[in-house]
């Protein structure tokens, strides 16, 4: 074992001893742990450039095949962003701090999509927003029995970022629009049913799985030997029904048509209308509007739309009210302004999509 980055940038004053992200070659085997367990594994600005690090160190070492990545504390992959710290500078008004994290993590997420290596991410536990973004761009995504995915942003007043534009309007039926704007979960089987995850493993084989992947056979060889038959999915039974809701052209449409779907008795739309009802609408509009352009977009294409966006929900309202609500004073009761879907204007969210000039997102040539 050759563990060569466990950076100091990747640590907290109080926590000097234990780095959040630990980075070693393992065999053939480049590993990257998220050791931030008690906070869900959550991103700062530092454990994204120790994985960034992480990342460059493995891509020029010959004695690295492949890189894995994985959470610690048997509950998270990674649950998102530091979002807490992320609403104090804003409260304060260091945007440029924000936007620092921001724009390094998207950096990150379009190296992670460009990897030269096979990037396998082990995921048995909650991945959410910047887990998401960690994940879902690489090779290989391992889903085990604790799998639990959520793109949630929209109930804080932000927006699916991390790849999000790029991700999920090529999943299929519709789904991924569905889990844009309701926040509300997948679960392992889900994830294999709609191309969220490649490969099923039993929990208790996923260590064996970190193990052999250490080893010199193929990816291919390794999964089969471990992969198990995944779950039912639940939302595969609802796919005809949030293929009808969710297709409509604005988020008024989308919600009038879960309304009456809920009154003919259907369940999922009961609940997903009740999901969207507490949401921003700002957000989800400019969710929705993401929706319909990302399948037309390259990968860096949506990564430079996410910057554009969330250069400008870190000046706005609705992102510091929805912390406060959910997270701070946790009262669960935000005053979204506007709070209707009717009157968000469609030129308010056109100026979310606008390009930055020369703040716009850039990106270094990806490796040959």
């Amino acid at each position: 074992m050759d563990c060569f980055v466990a950076s100091l940038l990747a640590m907290t004053p109080a926590a000097m001893s234990e780095p959040e992200v630990i980075a070693e070659r393992r065999g053939r085997a480049g590993f990257i742990t998220l050791n931030r367990p008690t906070a869900l594994n959550a991103l700062n600005l530092g454990m994204v450039r120790a994985i960034a690090a992480a990342l460059d160190a493995f891509e020029k070492d010959d004695q690295v095949a492949r890189v894995v990545v994985a959470g610690a504390g048997g509950r998270a992959f990674c649950a998102g962003g530091d979002i807490r710290l992320l609403y104090e500078q804003g409260k304060a008004g260091d945007h440029a701090s924000q936007l620092a994290f921001w724009r390094e993590e998207y950096i990150l997420n379009r190296r992670i999509k460009r990897y030269p290596k096979p990037y396998i991410a082990l995921i048995d536990g909650v991945v959410m927003g910047g887990g998401v973004g960690l994940s879902a761009p690489g090779s290989h995504v391992v889903a085990g029995e604790r799998y639990l995915f959520a793109m949630p942003e929209v109930g804080i007043g932000f927006f699916p970022d991390v790849g999000a534009t790029y991700l999920l309007p090529r999943l299929p039926r519709r789904i991924g629009r569905y889990f844009a704007l309701t926040g509300e979960r997948a679960g392992a089987g889900d994830a294999l049913a709609f191309g969220l995850a490649d490969a099923f493993v039993k929990s208790p084989r996923m260590t064996g799985l970190a193990e052999a992947l250490q080893g010199a056979d193929s990816i291919e060889d390794i999964l089969a030997s471990f992969k198990a038959q995944p779950p039912a999915s639940p939302l595969a039974a609802e796919t005809a029904l949030i293929e009808r809701c969710f297709s409509g052209e604005t988020i008024a449409d989308c919600l009038a048509a879960l309304d009456s779907a809920a009154r003919e008795g259907a369940a999922l739309a009961k609940t997903a209308l009740a999901a969207m009802l507490a949401k921003s609408p700002t957000s989800q509009a400019i969710a929705l509007r993401q929706m319909q352009i990302g399948a037309t977009l390259s990968f860096e294409e949506a990564m430079g739309v996410e910057f554009r966006i969330v250069s400008r929900i870190c000046r706005g309202v609705d992102f510091y009210e929805g912390v406060r609500a959910v997270i701070v004073d946790k009262d669960n009761r935000p005053r979204w302004r506007p709070d209707r879907a009717e009157d968000v204007k469609a030129e308010d969210i056109d100026a979310y999509f606008a390009p930055l000039g020369d703040d716009d997102l850039a990106f270094a040539p990806a490796s040959p």
